[in-house]
């Protein structure tokens, strides 16, 4: 499954000291890939490759209360792309997990 999306990155405040940072998947997309999905890794996580502008990386996206998944942007791809908090990402997403 092949999807593109675009979502606001927001920073985890769970802790003061947290650096995890994450796009949410729209709700309906969010659907689909649960329905599709009987392959799920620890937490709940479905393994995608993922492209944000010239930036490729493999990782999972993780369910969330309320239904929908997030995607965690790590930090080289932050620092390439020039992404903060409270931008708005282009994502090209490709589900691995089938």
């Amino acid at each position: 499954m092949r999807v593109r999306f675009e979502g606001d990155v927001y920073r985890w405040e769970a802790r003061s000291d947290s650096d995890w940072y994450f796009v949410a998947l729209p709700p309906d997309l969010s659907a689909e890939i649960r329905e599709t999905q009987t392959f799920r890794r620890g937490f709940g996580g479905v393994r995608v490759d993922a492209a944000i502008g010239g930036s490729t990386f493999r990782t999972s996206i993780f369910p969330q209360t309320g239904g929908v998944y997030v995607l965690p942007l790590k930090r080289a791809v932050r620092d390439a792309e020039g992404i903060d908090p409270g931008a708005i990402v282009r994502v090209d997403l490709f589900v691995l997990d089938a």
